[in-house]
């Protein structure tokens, strides 16, 4: 990749977006932050107690994001976060306009299995209410879609592959 990237490691709850984001972020020495980290306490209250946030609950916390991605685009960074939804996608981009979208996907109950095997305030019950509000990238939406049967540093390699492709081959 010819400068340090931007990425939303993007996908539903329990694909692995901190061990990609980690990975990436290491790979290429730029900062990581789990979008988590950026939810108020009253979102993650209601998340743990198994309700699923709405549009509104969630504005607040995309529009913090976007403001990471913004004060990073120069050097770079990785951020995981559902961006479940292209509206939400759209106010990443509008406020860092270089991000592109690594999109975690896999086998329902596969991502289940990992939700009930994990310390985390979202608990398994809410994977279908993910699924169901899950919009995959569009074709017009810089980014690609990768399974999560790979391990994290595949995942990674198949992402720098595809990023190059897209800069015309310049590494």
């Amino acid at each position: 990749m010819g400068s340090a990237p931007l990425v939303v490691v993007m996908g539903i709850s329990g694909v692995g977006k901190s061990a990609i984001g980690h990975e990436l972020a290491d790979r290429f020495d730029v900062p990581y932050v789990d979008g988590d980290d950026f939810h108020s306490e009253a979102n993650i209250a209601k998340m743990s107690a198994g309700t699923p946030l709405t549009d509104a609950d969630r504005w607040p916390w995309l529009e913090d994001i976007g403001a990471w991605l913004a004060a990073h685009d120069a050097g770079g960074g990785v951020i995981s976060c559902s961006a479940l939804k292209r509206v939400y996608r759209d106010i990443l981009v509008t406020a860092a306009p270089r991000t592109t979208f690594l999109h975690l996907t896999g086998d329902h109950d596969l991502i289940k299995s990992r939700m009930e095997h994990r310390e985390h305030f979202m608990p398994s019950s809410l994977l279908e209410s993910q699924e169901e509000t899950l919009e995959p990238l569009q074709d017009d939406e810089h980014g690609w879609v990768f399974d999560i049967t790979p391990s994290p540093a595949q995942i990674v390699d198949e992402f720098v592959a595809q990023a190059e492709l897209s800069e015309g081959g310049h590494a």
